[in-house]
């Protein structure tokens, strides 16, 4: 990279700083936390403990969306003020030092770009993910679980905490299914991007013969609905039924047929809970699951025409990623076109690239 090519981008690096204000709007976010501030100095603004915890919960995200676009427009004008500063004086050990930050200086805005995107209505929610292996039986069944813990690390790298609804074992290996949910700041809106079918192809560790394998598992990802809104669902449209819990811990395993499954008809969507050893509150759980999965259901209608989106194929075609270990290694989103050979790093859970690189190609779509 040359001057001529950094003040270029420079020029491009602020035009987007531009836009991102222009959407942000920096001083009406510093005029709502002073507003927040002024109700939390009297007393009875305590005194409804829901409502101060939206609101606390409302000044977390305007304080931590103001200081990234803050530090990124210091760290933008300092870069700028420098550049003209070492080229006026032809300072090459400054401008040498400037052209090997770009890189940072690029991604530092590119993440204030997805912060203002994550702006949807259930964005700052908490993600429902639910994993099913496709056809293949203990292959695709082990990809489930790869899967499984690729996305554990990935909640452990961001700070996230997480809850298991349901989880089954293989028979052999792998698992036939799991389901929890991910807690924390804009979890939903970064995991939504996971939605849809995962490839993988690799040398099968269960194949005597040692043979190229692909196997599939879909990842299904729903905000955590917030309990002042309702999704109606009828009772002639679902089929609860009651099965002894079974999986990881549970010291009730095979005692009590407290875990739940509920069906629902017109849709096909089956969602089951066995977290807790009371039969009530697993029933409320996977009821909150039902209407989650519904209304993800309803959000990829509109926005993408997908007709049957939850009855799909789990298999050719319906792929969003390729997780390729096997002659060489490479996932690749099938959206973005991103791709990366740290194949071993990205199923240990840094996935923040591919999911960035979804997240930036829809907010270029819009």
């Amino acid at each position: 990279m040359d001057s001529y090519e950094y003040g270029e981008l420079l020029k491009t690096l602020q035009n987007k700083a531009q836009n991102i204000a222009k959407i942000l709007n920096p001083d009406s976010l510093q005029k709502r936390l002073d507003e927040i501030n002024a109700l939390e100095s009297h007393q009875e603004f305590w005194n409804d403990a829901k409502k101060a915890g939206e609101i606390t919960k409302e000044k977390r995200k305007c304080e931590r969306i103001l200081s990234t676009y803050t530090e990124m427009k210091a760290e933008l004008d300092d870069a700028k003020e420098l550049f003209e500063i070492a080229e006026s004086e032809g300072d090459s050990s400054t401008l040498e030092l400037l052209f090997e930050n770009v890189e940072s200086l690029q991604s530092h805005i590119q993440k204030v770009e997805i912060e203002v995107m994550l702006s949807g209505e259930f964005d700052s929610s908490n993600a429902i993910i639910t994993i099913q292996p496709g056809a293949g039986g203990t292959e695709s069944q082990d990809w489930a679980s790869m899967l499984y813990r690729m996305y554990l690390r990935w909640s452990e790298r961001r700070g996230f905490k997480v809850e298991l609804l349901d989880y089954q074992d293989g028979e052999e290996a792998g698992i036939k299914g799991a389901a929890f949910i991910i807690k924390g700041e804009n979890a939903y809106g970064y995991a939504k991007s996971e939605n849809g079918v995962h490839r993988l192809v690799r040398i099968s560790p269960f194949d005597a013969n040692a043979k190229r394998h692909t196997s599939f598992a879909s990842v299904q990802v729903s905000p955590e609905l917030s309990e002042d809104i309702d999704i109606e669902i009828l009772d002639k449209d679902i089929r609860i039924d009651t099965y002894r819990a079974s999986g990881a811990g549970g010291q009730h395993v095979n005692k009590t047929e407290s875990a739940i499954r509920i069906t629902h008809f017109p849709t096909g969507i089956v969602v089951q809970c066995q977290n807790d050893r009371s039969q009530h509150k697993n029933k409320a759980t996977a009821m909150k699951m039902l209407q989650s999965k519904l209304y993800e259901l309803e959000r990829l209608k509109q926005s993408e025409g997908v007709a049957n989106a939850e009855k799909s194929e789990i298999g050719w075609g319906h792929q969003i990623r390729s997780y390729v270990l096997a002659p060489y290694q490479q996932v690749k989103d099938l959206r973005s076109n991103y791709a990366t050979s740290n194949t071993d790093g990205v199923l240990d859970g840094d996935i923040d690239d591919l999911i960035e690189s979804v997240l930036v190609l829809g907010g270029r779509e819009r």
